[in-house]
């Protein structure tokens, strides 16, 4: 079976790459000539474990090609998949423009029966918003049908995440198309992966409603953080209780700065808007956001107090990235941090495996180094945000000797506050008490 992919960003690269390795020939597309171009030649624009060797194996097996052309991406293909940007407007709401555009194009070059299955995440009722945009740009009347196919990859574990799901969600209204994209994921039957098959509208809510659940339960833990650092208790006790009841779980209940990235933020801005338009006030995904959004200013506050104040301070900041394992820096909590460090007059100096280049040129002020100890050298504190494996046994003796001032803030609960105290350090977590002096010495 041929199928394309048009959008070849995050969702739409892994999801070609991937098909690709299923044995489908996979044509991805896009409107970026130099993005297709880097592609042809095996290179990928981002970073995400895997994806380059899976993207040069489709390359050498012919199962993988790359095109600007969305004529052809469409007159050759039975199945195309929407994998373009649903970025948020100023009201919170999502941005279909650019999968409106591609329903146009599509809509245009039609010369018979296609499936198109949107894996952007949309908001509900996008699906037949697009139905209509095709059926009223079409030259000629062409069947097609419409589903939601909606993905549920981690940057940083995307390749894993597709290959062996939890579940594939389909949502259609024919029978036809249910059969056709089933079949595409043949190979995950073999894993015995769960199939849920239902309409196009509960497909596209549940995407949403898992993704705010999930944001949710980050702003719950990082509330009750807040509330354990009042009263003295420990969150990460806490946390791991809570999860040891499989009604809860372990996931997402690690207390931190709040979440970011590229899904989280707009997603919840995106279900919140859908909602007001339906005349239905979503309460609590509205409250978890803005308890995202406090908890980066809490985390400042964390660094001033620890210091006694920003101004002509130097801090080295460990992780720009959102999450580890990619380079990813959308809405990442260590932009909001530096930025307000850099603005209340102190120095920073910043280190990440992978996301430098791309968070120097969005944060020019800051001083990129080579790595921990370099950032570390001559700063008043090391605050880590990121929790990279790089950063998960730092030699402390080494870090202690780079600093001007041994204080640590750890704002991923990386670290036993014993193990980091003991070598004489003031060390300060999220819903912990701080550990060590109370004044910094040299």
């Amino acid at each position: 079976m041929h199928i394309s992919v048009i959008g070849t960003g995050y969702v739409g690269l892994v999801t070609g790459a991937c098909f690709a390795e299923f044995g489908l020939n996979v044509t991805c597309m896009d409107t970026d000539d130099r993005r297709i171009n880097r592609l042809e030649k095996g290179e990928v624009p981002f970073y995400e474990p895997g994806l380059t060797d899976l993207l040069n194996k489709g390359l050498r097996d012919n199962c993988l090609a790359f095109t600007t052309d969305i004529a052809k991406a469409v007159r050759q293909t039975l199945v195309i998949f929407i994998a373009v940007g649903t970025p948020t407007r100023s009201d919170g709401s999502a941005d279909l423009s650019y999968v409106e555009e591609v329903g146009r194009g599509i809509a245009r070059n039609m010369d018979g029966y296609k499936v198109i299955a949107t894996k952007s995440t949309v908001p509900v009722g996008t699906g037949e918003k697009l139905r209509e945009v095709i059926r009223s740009h079409q030259p000629e009347s062409c069947r097609f049908d419409i589903v939601a196919n909606p993905e549920f990859l981690r940057e940083g574990s995307a390749i894993e995440d597709f290959l062996r799901p939890n579940r594939v969600v389909i949502g259609a209204d024919s029978p036809e198309a249910s059969a056709i994209m089933k079949d595409l994921y043949r190979p995950l039957y073999l894993l015995e992966t769960p199939f849920v098959l239902t309409d196009i509208a509960t497909a596209e809510m549940i995407k949403s409603a898992s993704n705010a659940f999930l944001a949710t339960k980050i702003s719950f833990i990082n509330e009750i953080a807040n509330l354990c650092e009042r009263v003295g208790a420990d969150v990460q006790v806490v946390a791991k209780a809570m999860g040891l009841d499989h009604r809860i779980g372990p996931k997402f209940l690690h207390a931190g700065p709040g979440y970011g990235g590229s899904c989280f933020p707009k997603d919840m801005a995106a279900l919140i808007q859908t909602a007001e338009q339906a005349g239905c006030e979503m309460r609590i995904p509205q409250a978890a956001a803005t308890v995202n959004e406090q908890q980066r200013h809490l985390m400042i506050e964390k660094i001033r107090e620890a210091l006694g104040g920003l101004k002509g301070k130097t801090i080295a900041l460990l992780g720009l990235s959102f999450k580890p394992n990619t380079n990813d820096l959308r809405d990442a909590p260590a932009l909001t941090i530096a930025e307000r460090l850099l603005a209340e007059g102190s120095q920073v100096r910043v280190y990440d495996p992978v996301a430098l280049e791309e968070g120097t040129k969005v944060l020019p002020r800051v001083l990129p180094c080579s790595d921990t100890y370099d950032a570390a050298k001559g700063a008043d504190a090391l605050v880590l945000v990121t929790e990279w494996n790089e950063f998960r046994n730092l030699d402390l003796k080494r870090l202690k000797a780079a600093l001007r001032q041994p204080v640590f803030i750890d704002l991923r609960n990386v670290y036993e506050p014993a193990r980091v105290t003991e070598q004489g350090f003031r060390y300060i977590s999220v819903g912990r008490p701080p550990r060590g002096p109370t004044t910094a010495s040299d």
